[in-house]
């Protein structure tokens, strides 16, 4: 790595990210039936047909896993609780069995000196919340406000920061409009009305943990920079609604009282009735903004006067094995602009990077994952840039700790700064990770 822990402010975190049905396994310990689990099953959906019903077995092996975390220097973990592990239907009934995993994942944190950081909604709808119209439904504000205060109500005491959602797009837009995620739907009502309905829970989980007494409390929203294909007015305009559904959108509701009125053109139509009056709740106040940050889009015209009339086409840039183009100037962009014109001083962290690699185990064991140690060190000049030009940029999480369960593209993708053998199970670090635990000691 080309920096060093004493390149960075005094307390500025480390840490590693992971999220609940990605590595835990979902066929454990009494949790309940996820869209995850529906979606996988449904053929066409998932790369074959693969789920998360044993994914890493974190369930089983979360003591080794946070031992990884320690022996990494790391100064903090952030993981995401299962919404259908600890209440299976949704609602009613708690499975003690979920609040007593998640208490002894914080327990353990703590008695390794790590600083747990949980983000409580990392896409687990259950099933049964999904059958009454999942996110589409106004009432699951509150049903999500109800299942903060079981969760929080047991280790709020004890997290050191909590996310009320991971990547609210991903939650509604890819899954409710583009239908590549649970529970891949393609509805621009749908979608309108789940982008709207996640941030009314948002600001009602925030109460939630409020009226609980803490502190420490935001949200992480996912940031992709959009560039248009060329000069043409019509590219800039299409770039720039991209801009706005993905970016604008989120940031906007939360620290603005207010959507993006190039969105609200093709969106408006389709809100609840008398949206505005939520802005309030929406608007809750946090203490931090997580920024989850990967990679830019090429945006052109569609040529279809259907909103929003855009599409993505290939860049030209070096890609990871996901496709995506690495492109670290983005990161500086979103901390630098999101200061600026939302957050004002607010403290950010950046909650995710990474990208999937083409990682194998040598005949010495040896991974050498050389192009994940480029893509972290040309993010943290990044940081270090936007921390030089006074954004509060308070830390950094790698995705992820381990390889694990990448959603519709299964096991076939690998982020972890550890490899899993998924037939085994077996744990190895990676270059990545030696190369941080020396950059961290």
């Amino acid at each position: 790595m080309n920096f060093k822990r004493s390149d960075f402010p005094e307390g500025f975190d480390f840490g590693v990210a992971t999220s609940a049905y990605q590595i835990e396994g979902s066929d454990f310990g009494g949790c309940g039936r996820s869209q995850w689990d529906d979606f996988a099953a449904t053929p066409g959906n998932v790369v074959r047909g693969e789920d998360g019903g044993v994914a890493c077995d974190h369930y089983h092996q979360w003591e080794g896993d946070l031992d990884l975390i320690k022996a990494g220097g790391f100064d903090s973990y952030r993981f995401s609780t299962s919404w259908a592990r600890v209440m299976p239907e949704g609602r009613g009934a708690v499975n003690q069995e979920g609040l007593d995993y998640y208490e002894r994942i914080v327990d353990g944190l703590l008695e390794r000196g790590i600083k747990p950081n949980v983000s409580l909604y990392h896409w687990e709808l259950p099933s049964a919340l999904l059958d009454q119209g999942g996110w589409r439904n106004g009432d699951i504000a509150n049903w999500f406000a109800d299942f903060t205060e079981v969760v929080m109500g047991r280790i709020g005491d004890r997290v050191h920061a909590a996310a009320t959602f991971n990547e609210p797009w991903c939650v509604t837009w890819l899954s409710h409009f583009l239908g590549q995620h649970a529970p891949g739907v393609k509805d621009i009502r749908a979608a309108a009305r789940a982008m709207h309905h996640v941030l009314v829970a948002h600001g009602k989980s925030v109460q939630a943990m409020r009226g609980l007494g803490m502190d420490n409390v935001g949200v992480v929203l996912n940031f992709e920079y959009s560039q248009p294909v060329d000069d043409t007015p019509e590219a800039i305009e299409s770039a720039h609604l991209f801009d706005g559904i993905y970016n604008r959108w989120f940031l906007g509701g939360v620290f603005n009282q207010a959507y993006p009125e190039d969105v609200l053109v093709g969106l408006e139509p389709h809100l609840p009735k008398n949206y505005q009056d939520d802005f309030p709740t929406i608007a809750e106040k946090v203490d931090f903004l997580g920024v989850n940050y990967y990679t830019r889009s090429i945006i052109s015209p569609d040529g279809t006067d259907q909103f929003p009339a855009h599409k993505t086409v290939e860049g030209p840039l070096d890609k990871t094995s996901m496709g995506w183009e690495i492109y670290p100037d983005g990161l500086h962009h979103f901390l630098t602009w999101a200061d600026r014109e939302y957050t004002k001083g607010l403290p950010i962290y950046i909650t995710e990077n990474g990208m999937a690699s083409y990682d194998t185990v040598d005949e010495n064991g040896v991974i050498d994952d050389e192009p994940r140690i480029n893509f972290l060190n040309q993010h943290m000049d990044a940081v270090k840039q936007a921390i030089a030009e006074g954004v509060p940029v308070k830390g950094y999480y790698a995705w992820s700790l381990l390889d694990n369960y990448e959603w519709a593209v299964g096991y076939e993708k690998r982020f972890g700064l550890v490899h899993v053998d998924f037939d085994s199970l077996e744990r190895t670090p990676k270059n990545s990770y030696l190369q941080l635990q020396k950059a961290l000691s």
